[in-house]
């Protein structure tokens, strides 16, 4: 990602998490995202730029070697994982030309650096997509049925591989839903809106959407509404 500000005010990008590790890197120095489970606000200011490797849900676990819950809302030097070969890695980075450079780096530094296949990555990679893809999985209960596994064992399963519950998936990925939907316009039924995305109430859903986006489910709508005429 690169921005241009030259000349106008910083501006605030707002992110929505999602179950994943990153690596970053930002002005010369890499660093290792763990999940993050608040909306992600970063200001840009100037002329600058980061470049990032996102790894899927469960796919950095075997890098790491220990369960990927002590990395949520965290981040570590990569040397910490990989040693001295990190040193290494950021300065073949910070001297690539372009992006295609550093994707190729990137690709030739993981790849020396693969670790053992492990089963477990692939099974919880699908759980998350499923999760994803069909909306009617907005609960830990219904999630539990399909899969037919006890739920403290997939709680810890989910602990260790992706660093955060199965719970906190389902919610974030429906508020996901949610956020899309909106985008749309104001729902004319709210109750049957928050009961759609896996909420008993109303109020409920109004307080994750608060917590998660920043502002409530009708005012987000109302903004997304403005500023699609606007744009029109």
């Amino acid at each position: 990602m690169r921005w241009d500000l030259t000349g106008l005010p910083p501006y605030d990008q707002e992110t929505l998490p999602h179950p994943c590790v990153h690596i970053v890197q930002e002005e010369g120095t890499l660093r290792i995202f763990g999940p993050q489970t608040a909306r992600f606000v970063r200001t840009l200011a100037g002329r600058s730029g980061v470049f990032g490797i996102k790894f899927k849900p469960a796919g950095f676990h075997p890098f790491l070697g220990r369960p990927v819950v002590e990395l949520a809302n965290a981040s570590l030097p990569l040397s910490r994982v990989f040693g001295a070969a990190a040193e290494c890695f950021e300065s073949m980075l910070r001297a690539a030309s372009d992006d295609a450079a550093r994707i190729a780096i990137a690709v030739e530094f993981l790849a020396t650096h693969w670790p053992p296949a492990d089963p477990a990555v692939a099974q919880l990679n699908s759980i998350v997509a499923s999760i994803v893809d069909d909306r009617t999985l907005n609960s830990v209960a219904a999630l539990v049925a399909r899969l037919g596994r006890g739920q403290r064992a997939l709680q810890r399963r989910f602990e260790r591989y992706v660093g955060v519950s199965p719970k906190w998936v389902i919610s974030r990925y429906r508020l996901h839903d949610a956020v899309e939907q909106l985008a749309q316009g104001v729902p004319e039924d709210w109750a049957a809106f928050a009961l759609g995305l896996g909420y008993f109430d109303q109020a409920h859903f109004i307080r994750d959407f608060k917590a998660l986006v920043g502002r409530s489910p009708r005012e987000f709508a109302l903004d997304e509404s403005t500023s699609t005429t606007t744009r029109c």
